[in-house]
């Protein structure tokens, strides 16, 4: 297996939350959004390199969190003043023995295993794979006070984890920044690349605002108690066995 690297970018001030600590560290359940986060890296890929990008000011801070929740062994690096500036920090401090290289918004604290591993599955395959998922609603494009539909069935959201072959992603990055960047893949693709999309998953959703912090609860929630449920199930199916 190849070695892989995680980039988890968390550079979110929280101003559209309302709250007075940046929604990474907010609590989702019994931890921090960006605990689960970085937990969820560790579970899917055992010995994969973990850099976590933060805000300058917080990383004591994070530092500090990081020790009372024992959160996975990872390297925390300062970012810049934008996102690309805080993925190109982040790469810095990925060791030239990685061969594959994600990048994940740290406020996407529900990324499932299969959701990863499909990703980096994707990747392996095409060199450079985002997950997407087709949107539910009606979608208009808006111009000056008029209006237009836009089939929908061509349109699709994109998500992380964005997983690239490494030597694809730092010659992509070595780039200076565009405001046509929005995402890593629109780097990569700058820099002549095609990127394949894979599945999806709803559940993974941004925290960027107070009610997607309760739908996550609420996600978070409804997956607990199928864990319970099954875990009560597992006697009895394995009697009728």
């Amino acid at each position: 297996m190849e070695r892989s690297a995680v980039i988890i970018v968390a550079g979110g001030s929280g101003r559209r939350m309302g709250a007075s600590l940046p929604k990474q560290f907010l609590f989702l359940g019994n931890e921090p959004v960006l605990v689960r986060t970085v937990r969820a890296f560790a579970k899917a890929l055992p010995g994969a390199e973990l850099v976590v990008v933060l805000p300058e000011a917080h990383i004591a801070y994070w530092r500090d969190l990081a020790a009372r929740f024992d959160v996975p062994r990872h390297t925390a690096v300062a970012g810049g003043s934008e996102r690309f500036d805080s993925v190109r920090r982040g790469l810095e401090a990925v060791s030239d023995e990685a061969e594959l290289i994600a990048v994940h918004d740290g406020v996407r604290p529900l990324a499932s295993r299969e959701l990863i591993l499909r990703t980096f599955a994707a990747a392996r395959k095409e060199g450079a794979a985002v997950p997407a998922v087709a949107p539910a609603d009606s979608v208009r494009t808006v111009d000056g006070d008029a209006s237009h539909p836009l089939d929908r069935s061509r349109l699709r959201l994109v998500q992380t984890p964005q997983v690239f072959r490494a030597d694809l992603l730092r010659r992509a990055y070595a780039a200076d920044f565009s405001p046509a960047f929005t995402d890593d893949a629109s780097v990569v693709e700058a820099a002549g690349h095609a990127v394949a999309l894979c599945e999806g998953d709803r559940r993974n959703l941004k925290i960027t605002a107070p009610e997607d912090l309760l739908c996550a609860e609420a996600l978070l929630h409804g997956a607990d108690e199928t864990g319970e449920a099954e875990k009560a199930d597992g006697p009895d199916r394995s009697d009728e066995a």
